[in-house]
């Protein structure tokens, strides 16, 4: 800013007399004898002064020994008031000191304004502020509050001379009392009474709650510059809002009326929510309004619950209680009958919880019981519903008490991994008599199908799924619909995440102990399948989701999802319900590498990153295989180099720590349950199991299911010290609480599998404590893996509140992770 103004005569008192002289001064030359009547002075970093002396002024100048000032007697003192009248037409005086004792002087006596002015100037990307006050008011010349002459002699607007009065402290404290309650100043102080402002967000900050107080303080900006805001700050008391049923979605519509002069519609004021991540809503030329942060949280929330793919806001009828939910209270709000029909039946179903039908048998825990009455309100909804509880929680008795409670209304069809189908069977003839439980057969499918009625529950695998998909998707009148182990359906271009969209059912339940594994579209993907409504197309949630969660690491977007999610996702670990469960302890057993097994796994990773960097520009995709493939040779490395190359014979510095804590775990008499993901690796174990005659069970993926029965069963019995499993073959579906410690021989990325895992032993009915071990080559890339283990539990932790997941890594992170897992040779 640039600011016109002329030259002041400052008088002071002084022992001898007063002191007279002009300010500001001019500049000089080197000389000190040349002079302009026009120069510029930087006032602050926001506004310069353009200083200008006419012609009298400049006598004046003259006359005070140019500038420089000149003292007179106190005899002068009379002489001198009798002339302020005059010399006020010339130029304003300023005086610490009475300028009213001689009476002949006759000026109009003025009592100054105290009242702060801040005067708003645009600086960059921000704006400058300072506090003054303006004596004379408006338009007139502003000075620091309580600095300078307590009078002053000046022509009033009328022209004529006056004699100004200014209340020093009065301007003080008015101004610190302004500073003291627009904290929002505080942060940007430069110096006292001037702040500079950086961005646009914290200006227009500051400028709401100047604006709540406008009776402290007078705003001031430059001529056709301004920051406007519009009306008073927005709550949902401003938004009018209707509804109007059109099949089976509401279209909303409504407006906000923000002043006398303005009203926003409500798709438009969606738009700008959707497209400015702040309160402050830009209407163009420099104006905005201002949301409360609830309702701004609010259109937020009806813009992630709205049809992504429709012109206009509208909202599924299922999503109903949802949405009122988030409306709030509002100024008015017109809905259709349906509306409130959605409404009383879910309110109806939270006043009367469920009670446990008579022939369900089994005693359900506390948790448990509230898992089932859950479930029955969003059945009674008409949502699907995700029962995420942790591993060993009982989410398949919880999910059978609500198969019995709705068996009038039709057959049931339970989808569950081959592994865990039989196990369904068993607790229905145990716990719910009068179901009758039917396993999809080899032969005469579609007539088995076709024959369910009332009370049948259909069992089935998900590939038998997908090949028998014609025969169920035919019945229509499917009662409830299960996906056991639901994260199967994870990837949703698969056969078997599409053919489970297909299916249609009154009421949809998956369970799963981790619903987010590898990254956040696996989670709309089981989405699709329960609410397709919710979380729109899979574009657009990664858009509004994905992206800003995943890659810029958004804590409010996390959030958005999360509130938007936690009606139908129920998740409750063990810590929190299971008193009674043992502890569990996690230890990171570290191998050191033999220097031979060094030199063969930097000689690997070597020839990795020199193929890979010398190789042509490929897709993401294909880059993303060819380094993980890499790098899962570094990891068979790290866990024996025969893994790489049989006819080597580098002992293994691994196998071995395994079998000294193998050797010390015997001795006192434990038994251990051993994972790998790599079968071959647990057959050199198997092989080093048999030279020392250790017994052990051993199963896998290619297990035959009853096999797999017989050797857990066996297990539980006593046979055997060790159980080899395979790290995917034995995440799910088994109960081996007969041993106390859990041995993983090879970290996996997701810790949510290597924990599902873990549970095999420390869930309801162990009785001891359990110990998890970890064997972690020292500085390997299986190092590396453990580092991102945590940043993987904090995204779905946040989500779910309990949950594990891992996010994504694109080719450039899993080169750099690569390039990081370098053993340190001088450490063998």
């Amino acid at each position: 800013e640039l600011v016109e103004i002329t030259p002041e005569l400052h008088i002071k008192r002084s022992k001898t007399g007063l002191e007279l002289h002009i300010d500001p001064q001019p500049p000089t030359t080197r000389r000190g004898d040349a002079w302009t009547p026009i120069w510029m002075v930087e006032e602050n970093p926001a506004r310069w002064l353009l200083v200008r002396m006419n012609d009298e002024q400049t006598r004046l100048y003259q006359l005070l020994n140019r500038g420089q000032g000149i003292s007179l007697p106190s005899a002068a003192e009379n002489p001198l008031q009798e002339v302020l009248g005059s010399l006020a037409k010339v130029i304003t005086i300023h005086s610490d000191t009475d300028l009213s004792a001689n009476p002949d002087a006759d000026l109009i006596e003025h009592q100054g304004d105290p009242h702060p002015c801040l005067a708003l100037t645009p600086l960059n990307s921000g704006l400058s502020a300072e506090l003054r006050v303006r004596p004379m008011g408006p338009g007139q010349n502003a000075y620091p509050p309580g600095h300078g002459g307590a009078q002053f002699v000046t022509l009033d607007p009328e022209g004529q001379p006056c004699r100004a009065i200014r209340d020093l402290e009065t301007e003080r404290q008015q101004a610190d009392a302004l500073v003291s309650a627009c904290t929002t100043l505080h942060p940007w102080e430069v110096q006292p009474y001037y702040w500079h402002i950086e961005e646009t967000e914290d200006c227009l900050e500051v400028l709401e709650q100047l604006a709540q107080l406008s009776d402290q303080v007078t705003l001031e900006w430059p001529e056709g510059e301004s920051l406007r805001l519009r009306g008073p700050t927005l709550s949902g008391l401003a938004l009018s809002l209707r509804l109007r049923q059109n099949n089976e979605w509401f279209e909303a519509s409504g407006q906000v009326q923000v002043d006398e002069n303005l009203v926003l519609d409500l798709q438009k004021l969606l738009g700008l929510v959707a497209q400015h991540d702040s309160r402050f809503l830009p209407l163009g030329d420099g104006q905005f309004i201002t949301l409360t942060t609830a309702f701004r949280k609010r259109l937020e929330d009806m813009n992630n619950l709205a049809d992504s793919a429709a012109r206009k806001p509208r909202y599924h009828a299922l999503s109903a209680p949802l949405l009122e939910e988030i409306i709030g209270e509002v100024g008015e709000l017109k809905v259709p009958k349906r509306w409130l029909e959605y409404r009383d039946r879910l309110r109806s179903a939270e006043s009367q919880p469920a009670e446990l039908p008579k022939t369900f048998t089994a005693e359900l825990r506390p948790y448990q019981l509230e898992g089932y009455q859950w479930l029955m309100r969003l059945a009674a909804w008409g949502v699907g519903a995700c029962l995420a509880d942790d591993m060993g929680l009982g989410k398949t008795i919880q999910v059978l008490a609500v198969l019995v409670a709705r068996a009038t209304q039709g057959p049931s069809l339970v989808i569950a991994p081959t592994s865990v189908a039989h196990n369904w069977r068993a607790e229905m003839q145990r716990f719910a008599p009068t179901l009758n439980p039917v396993l999809l057969g080899n032969q005469e499918r579609s007539a088995q199908i076709e024959a369910l009625k009332p009370f049948d529950v259909l069992i089935t695998s998900y590939g038998l799924m997908v090949q028998e998909i014609e025969a169920l998707n035919a019945r229509e009148d499917w009662n409830c619909l299960v996906l056991d182990e639901a994260q199967a359906i994870k990837n949703p271009t698969t056969l078997r995440a599409r053919a489970a969209c297909q299916l249609s059912a009154d009421f949809r339940v998956i369970t799963t102990g981790t619903p987010i594994e590898n990254n956040l579209g696996e989670l709309w993907s089981l989405f699709r399948f329960l609410n397709p409504w919710l979380l729109g197309s899979l574009q657009a949630f990664n858009h509004r989701f994905a992206k800003p969660i995943e890659l810029e690491q958004s804590p409010a977007v996390r959030d958005r999802l999360r509130r938007l999610m936690r009606p139908f996702i129920l998740r409750r670990l063990k810590s929190a319900v299971l008193d009674e469960l043992p502890p569990r302890t996690e230890i990171r057993l570290e191998v050191t590498p033999s220097k031979e097994e060094i030199a063969f796994y930097q000689a690997l990773r070597r020839h990795a990153l020199e193929q890979l960097d010398h190789a042509e520009t490929i897709r993401e995709e294909r880059a993303r295989f060819q380094i993980l493939a890499a790098i899962t040779r570094l990891r068979r490395a790290a866990c024996n180099p025969r893994l790489i190359d049989p006819k080597l014979r580098i002992p293994s510095s691994k196998q071995a720590l395994f079998l000294e804590v193998l050797n010390e775990l015997r001795e006192g008499g434990h038994r251990a349950l051993v994972f790998s993901q790599f079968v071959d690796h647990l057959s050199l174990i198997r092989q080093a199991l048999d030279e020392q005659q250790i017994s052990y069970q051993y199963l896998d993926g290619a297990t035959p299911m009853n096999a797999r029965s017989q050797r857990v069963q066996a297990f539980q019995a006593g046979e055997g010290e060790v159980f080899l499993i395979s790290l995917k073959a034995g995440g799910t579906g088994l109960n081996l609480t007969a041993a106390d410690y859990v041995i993983h021989l090879d970290p996996w990325w997701n810790p949510a599998v290597e924990d599902q895992a873990s549970d095999r032993a420390h869930r309801m009915g162990q009785q001891r404590p359990v110990t998890v071990y970890r064997l972690v080559v020292n500085n390997s890339i299986e190092e590396r893996i453990l580092e991102l283990h945590a940043q993987k539990r904090d995204l779905a932790d946040s989500l779910l509140e309990g949950g594990e997941s891992s996010a994504r890594l694109d080719a450039e992170a899993l080169m750099n992770l690569l390039r990081e897992a370098s053993l340190d040779e001088d450490r063998a």
